[in-house]
């Protein structure tokens, strides 16, 4: 199974950006969708954004027209960007691949936290 690591979490004030990466160990074609969920404290996981084989993105309502999600043309980095953040999005933000065959991967999670 592929491993995932992300990276570029960190504290911003409001209105501020980032931009999260998600690194595979290995390039791969055999891919479905990859996208990004996110946890804000003391709540359920919840989806972000989405990615599919073709490159088409979708994504959740709280997030439409300020987050975008990309990958490289190897498939091996998944990238988040992140502008407008409100402390609302603050959580741990997990990325996620699905193979078309077999379980999904998981990354061990990045914290963004927006606070002035």
């Amino acid at each position: 199974q592929v491993q995932l690591v992300e990276s570029g979490g960190g504290l911003v004030q409001p209105g501020g950006s980032l931009r999260l990466s998600c690194a595979a160990s290995r390039s791969d074609d055999n891919i479905n969708a990859m996208g990004w969920y996110r946890q804000p404290p003391g709540k359920e996981r919840e989806w972000v954004a989405s990615i599919t084989r073709g490159g088409r993105a979708t994504y959740a309502a709280s997030v439409l027209g300020r987050f975008t999600t990309s990958r490289d043309s190897a498939n091996k980095i998944l990238y988040l960007e992140m502008n407008s953040l409100k402390p609302e999005d603050t959580a741990a933000y997990y990325c996620f691949r699905t193979p078309l065959n077999g379980p999904p991967s998981w990354g061990q999670g990045t914290q963004v936290t927006v606070s002035s």
